[in-house]
């Protein structure tokens, strides 16, 4: 007796000393990969010809008839070699993906990190097409194959969800951080046109608000990169076609900034001013750098210079050109720009809604997409410049992450 007295105790102290890592480790939501099986018969497969897929973590209670579906993002592929060694990663084939993807942020499960997303369907796009979910195209030389077939992919995992419960959905919302977030633009009111009439659809660009914007060196930088994309993968014909019948050069219905004025749907527009994407690939790319002048300013905005800071202020206010007639004539729509060095702050959960989140007239990201999609207040929030805000989570990426 007294033997099982002292297991037993000692089974009791351990479990004390370890309940809280694992507590800690029972919050990390890990959710499946779901192949689209059928999507070789449409035509929809990755850059390598692998299938697409997504991740699904169901909804209960009041929220098992909503749904969000968020864009997963990486970049693009706008030639034949980096396409070719795109497909040879995660980035281009679901072989290379991880199959369990952690859900933070807006695609928490958890009451008090997700108020009011949290019991709601939520899936997560894979992205290994390489243009934002819009091409449909290939590339056959006789040795190298490439499938560039975003646009179907994005048509096969709708068709794949529909009857898994989102031709019921009462709400939906679109979502998507970076290359993902540009795919929002793209595919908003198609996304409301596929659901029930009386549903109530909105859409969320995370860090996708991409600037038709000269670089350093007055080159337009990002319009050279995003044609050759729109030439590649055959994207002009996926594009908006008010857009692109309403502007000399369609490929730039491409850019968020002219697409815009076209959605129907409900939008809000999540970005920071000095996004760290932006302000090293479009306005300081490295061709427009060679000597390096701004490594340390890209590393530590502390570290720049006052002619530096003004051109970062010059980007900042393009941007807000870009957004103001979405910010004035519309109150349906909603807008959260702040002046943190960063890129996509709804999927990690310290930017999304926790303790010391960046805020914005005291309101945490999570709190004004919330006011905005139920309606409880007109969310239009613009940020002081640069560096009066104080609760910036300043995310510095590496010198070496590229726009590929």
């Amino acid at each position: 007796m007294m033997k099982i007295r002292i297991e037993i105790t000692l089974c009791l102290v351990l479990f004390l000393v370890l309940a809280p890592f694992c507590i800690c480790s029972g919050e990390r939501l890990l959710v499946g990969m779901t192949l689209v099986r059928n999507a070789t018969a449409h035509g929809a497969v990755c850059l390598d010809g692998s299938l697409p897929a997504y991740h699904l973590h169901r909804g209960f209670g009041a929220g098992s008839n909503n749904w969000i579906l968020q864009f997963e993002g990486g970049g693009w592929c706008n030639d034949i070699s980096s396409c070719l060694e795109r497909a040879k990663t995660r980035r281009g084939s679901t072989r290379y993906m991880s199959k369990l993807e952690v859900f933070s942020g807006i695609l928490s499960n958890n009451a008090s990190l997700n108020p009011d997303f949290y019991n709601w369907n939520r899936v997560k796009l894979r992205y290994c097409d390489g243009a934002s979910f819009s091409g449909d195209s290939k590339f056959d030389n006789g040795t190298s194959l490439l499938y560039f077939r975003g646009q179907r992919i994005w048509e096969a995992i709708i068709h794949d969800l529909l009857p898994k419960g989102l031709s019921r959905a009462r709400k939906a919302l679109l979502s998507g951080c970076s290359a993902g977030g540009l795919a929002t633009f793209l595919h908003c009111d198609n996304f409301t046109k596929m659901l029930p009439s009386n549903a109530s659809v909105k859409c969320l660009s995370d860090a996708g608000f991409f600037l038709d914007e000269r670089d350093i060196s007055l080159n337009y930088s990002m319009r050279s990169f995003y044609h050759d994309l729109v030439a590649l993968q055959g994207i002009e014909q996926n594009l908006n076609p008010n857009c692109t019948r309403s502007i000399s050069n369609p490929k730039l219905c491409f850019f968020p900034q002219y697409a815009l004025n076209y959605i129907s749907t409900p939008y809000f527009i999540l970005n920071s001013a000095y996004d760290v994407f932006q302000f090293h690939h479009s306005l300081v790319p490295p061709s427009a750098d060679l000597h390096g002048h701004w490594n340390r300013c890209k590393l530590d905005p502390a570290a720049c210079s006052a002619y530096q800071i003004s051109v970062l202020q010059g980007l900042r206010r393009d941007m807000l050109v870009a957004l103001y007639p979405f910010y004035k004539n519309s109150r349906r729509d909603g807008m959260f720009l702040n002046s943190c060095f960063a890129h996509c702050q709804s999927e990690s959960q310290d930017t999304w809604f926790a303790v010391d989140s960046p805020r914005i007239h005291n309101k945490t990201i999570a709190e004004a997409v919330g006011d905005w999609y139920f309606s409880r207040k007109i969310t239009k929030e613009i940020d002081c410049p640069y560096p009066c805000d104080k609760t910036c989570h300043n995310l510095i990426p590496s010198p070496q992450v590229s726009l590929r």
